[in-house]
């Protein structure tokens, strides 16, 4: 070999005329270049398999791929959200649209959104995390309390060590704390207690636990429709059977029972249902559920003998004066012991929404109640796999479930922080609502409670002929976004009624870019209309 081969990352250079391509000390391929020329790894790869003969299979192809991985979809980072990530990149390279910027609507990530962190929350964390900060005057003395708790609890008292697969003792002993409160006195054991990695960790191991059989005998999950896509998709993926129960647009998205025991008797028909999931507040709907409707849901379950999984991650996010929060857990209490004691419950909630918005730290935790003691190991033992949660996630939950009380120096600032949030988000929900019902061809429920609105869009039938084998929503919104800059996420992502077609959007970009938004929107919307042609207002 004549020519030298320098590597410079993944390319190969030849300082002079060669005539073989040296590949290793034992492959060499017969090859002519041009002095310093450049090949890329992958040429050489190519030359390697041309001379070999052919090249080698890939293992996993969408051919072998599993097919539980293929069904899955999850729109609120679907192919809208994808596009909208290539135009906002482009922005930055100098291409030209009509706007100048790209506002995401479509996820629930407060922060990113622009809300500022909780300070004392902040605080705790960092000290658990940088425990020489303990030394610090500029940290209060509550926040320092609670680090040294936390860390206490932790191996080594570092927060880099694992916890114990439900997590951290104290962070659970103090989740039952808050829940007794929260609950006005209803007990709660820590034991039943587990702390995950956000809610979504939480949602899947039970549904893991409760997926079973084969044909008609396959375990059947009742979702609500609209519904958030992480259960769609854990049912997918876990070959489950999803049962549709439709929430009642024209009633504010109230759960009907009658509409349940349609779904229930339609289902055991080809499944064996076995769950059903409520959320509530709810995702992507915000409505709040009267304590009528939770009792007719758990009598519902105590009669066909259902598991109960109850998402509760809104739990601080109810805007209406007149409507408030109410537990499942607190309502199954109030029904009796003969409902208390038997009735199998899973609740979930995490730092990722109410007033703190803190989604990377993914903390959450889970109530258990009524689990089989031989089905609970198996719970421990299945959350034994991922070893733990993340710890500076568990620290964060505790801040939520542990805030400074109004004798402690923090109190004020915190409470200031807190109200300041929860009162902009009540705000935006009322805004975005009045603001939608001024549109020809919208309609929005209040939004009560969470942090989204789901308004349905009239769609006209031209427009609906012409997009082309995608859903009309998947059309209106992927133009929303070629003509406006606003990400959303169509209806179709969440579930809805056939023939009715849907968006749902954040309030979560500050009262100032919202108010562009929907300006937008509204423009967008009657122009959309008026190419195809139709002022027309939808059935209601």
């Amino acid at each position: 070999m004549r020519g030298k081969i320098h590597v410079r990352r993944t390319a190969f250079v030849f300082a002079r005329m060669s005539r073989v391509l040296l590949i290793s000390p034992h492959v060499a391929i017969p090859f002519f270049c041009r002095p310093n020329s450049t090949l890329s790894l992958t040429s050489i790869l190519k030359l390697l398999a041309e001379e070999n003969g052919k090249m080698r299979e890939k293992t996993l192809t969408m051919d072998t791929l599993n097919p539980q991985v293929k069904a899955v979809e999850y729109a609120v980072r679907g192919p809208i959200v994808t596009k909208a990530g290539d135009i906002e990149r482009g922005l930055q390279q100098g291409q030209k649209h009509p706007f100048t910027e790209v506002i995401k609507a479509n996820i629930g990530d407060s922060h990113a959104m622009g809300q500022k962190p909780i300070t004392f929350l902040r605080q705790v964390v960092a000290l658990c995390s940088f425990p020489e900060l303990l030394n610090s005057s500029s940290f209060p003395e509550d926040a320092k309390q609670r680090a040294r708790r936390i860390l206490q609890g932790c191996g080594g008292q570092s927060l880099g060590s694992y916890s114990a697969s439900q997590g951290v003792d104290c962070i659970r002993q103090d989740v039952a704390v808050y829940i007794e409160q929260r609950d006005k006195g209803v007990p709660a054991d820590w034991d039943n207690i587990y702390l995950t990695t956000g809610a979504s960790d939480g949602i899947v191991s039970i549904l893991k636990m409760l997926v079973s059989g084969q044909g008609r005998s396959r375990s059947g999950v009742m979702i609500p429709i609209p519904q958030y896509p992480l259960y769609s998709a854990a049912i997918s993926e876990l070959e489950a059977v999803q049962i549709n129960y439709y929430l009642d647009e024209d009633n504010c998205w109230a759960l009907d029972i009658n509409e349940l025991h349609r779904a229930y008797q339609a289902a055991k028909e080809h499944c064996h249902p076995r769950v059903i999931c409520i959320i509530n507040p709810g995702n992507p709907t915000g409505q709040v559920q009267s304590r009528k409707c939770i009792e007719d849901v758990l009598h519902f379950a105590y009669e066909e003998n259902l598991f109960v999984m109850s998402d509760e991650v809104y739990q601080d996010n109810v805007y209406s004066p007149d409507l408030q929060f109410h537990s499942f857990k607190k309502v199954l209490y109030e029904m009796g012991p003969e409902y208390f004691n038997t009735v199998e419950l899973a609740s979930f909630h995490s730092t990722s929404k109410g007033y703190s918005g803190e989604c990377g730290f993914r903390g959450g935790y889970m109530e258990v109640l009524n689990l089989d003691l031989e089905v609970k190991a198996q719970l421990v033992k299945l959350l034994s796999v991922r070893l733990c949660p993340p710890v500076s996630g568990q620290a964060a939950m505790d801040v939520i479930v542990n805030p400074p009380l109004p004798h402690e120096p923090s109190y004020l600032q915190f409470h200031k922080e807190k109200s300041a949030v929860l009162g902009a988000l009540a705000e935006k929900a009322q805004v975005t609502e009045q603001t939608l019902n001024t549109v020809p061809g919208i309609k929005c429920n209040p939004v009560q409670g969470a942090m989204y609105a789901f308004p349905r869009i009239f769609i006209p039938p031209r427009a609906v002929e012409e997009s082309l084998g995608m859903s009309p929503d998947m059309m209106y919104c992927l133009r929303l976004l070629e003509e406006t800059g606003i990400c959303l996420v169509p209806g179709s992502g969440f579930g809805q009624r056939e023939g009715t077609y849907h968006f749902r959007m954040t309030i979560l970009p500050t009262t100032e870019k919202l108010k562009v938004l929907l300006e937008k929107l509204r423009d967008f919307h009657i122009k959309f209309l008026k190419e195809y042609a139709s002022l027309e207002e939808p059935k209601r």
